[in-house]
């Protein structure tokens, strides 16, 4: 894309998703995500109605009158954006490319989090890192965010997923808010994903076109693997050899969601032509 379509691009998604996420996502997202905790912030003498077990007894004690401890809400939280980058997701037949559906939800994410002040960072990755952007707040850095996701070269290579955790969880030592968008449609070790789900909180994003699921029947074609460049004849009239394709990505997304399920990760598994504001909403709505 020349750079006048880009900006035009990002203002379009821009609008589209600050409409979203003023009208429905915000308020559910500071809801769900209140900060890692309380932290000490002064000591008072009691009021009615304070809670007994915020009492700090010992300068109680010291003054033979009741003071409690005010707790303050640690408010600032670090989300991170993890983003599959070969060449499976530069792909769309009905609605959109999946890299375009995933810069909507990013921003929508990201706006939701700079509106509560929070920081937002992005890992672009596919069979390693290649582009990192620091957690950093405010409203131009998340069209930053979403100009790389849609400009950025789509790798031919299979995704790691494991290596965008293993390179997270080196950098990021704080519980971090974390989605991770993909396809899946390449294997990955469970054992890191148990690993990043213990230590960040992790929503895992499956963003699929509806033809991933489906082949329909065109007769005798020429399949291509956009990651490995394999091709293959199939027949695509014949109904076993459709039926037997369907179910296999059945199974491959049941196997998924079981492994994110046994990690106590969440999940969400997004059609490129749906409503993604409604299944956010209500994935923050059980936060």
């Amino acid at each position: 894309m020349q750079i006048k379509d880009i900006v035009k691009k990002v203002k379009q998604i821009e609008i589209r998703t600050r409409k979203k996420t003023e009208a429905t996502l915000m308020g559910q997202y500071h809801s769900a995500f209140k900060g890692q905790g309380m932290t000490f912030s002064e000591v008072r003498p009691y009021q009615f109605g304070d809670e007994i077990r915020r009492i700090d007894w010992n300068k109680t004690a010291r003054f033979r009158e009741p003071f409690v401890k005010v707790m303050e809400e640690e408010r600032e939280l670090t989300m991170m954006l993890l983003v599959d980058i070969s060449a499976s997701m530069d792909y769309g037949t009905k609605h959109q490319l999946k890299r375009e559906y995933v810069a909507e939800i990013a921003a929508s994410l990201g706006f939701s989090a700079a509106g509560n002040n929070d920081k937002v960072g992005l890992i672009l990755f596919a069979d390693k890192v290649y582009r990192v952007i620091p957690p950093q707040k405010g409203r131009k850095h998340i069209l930053s965010i979403i100009s790389t996701i849609l400009t950025a070269d789509y790798i031919p290579a299979t995704a790691k997923i494991d290596k965008a955790f293993e390179y997270m969880m080196g950098i990021f030592k704080r519980k971090s808010l974390v989605f991770m968008f993909s396809d899946f449609e390449d294997e990955y070790d469970s054992k890191m994903l148990k690993a990043a789900a213990k230590k960040h909180q992790l929503l895992g994003m499956r963003v699929f076109d509806e033809k991933d699921n489906e082949i329909p029947d065109v007769g005798y074609t020429l399949l291509y693997d956009a990651e490995t460049g394999k091709q293959i004849w199939a027949n695509t009239s014949n109904a076993r050899w459709r039926y037997n394709f369907a179910e296999a990505q059945k199974q491959k997304l049941r196997a998924l969601e079981d492994d994110f399920a046994n990690s106590s990760a969440s999940f969400l598994n997004i059609d490129t032509g749906s409503d993604y504001s409604k299944l956010l909403y209500h994935y923050f709505q059980k936060k």
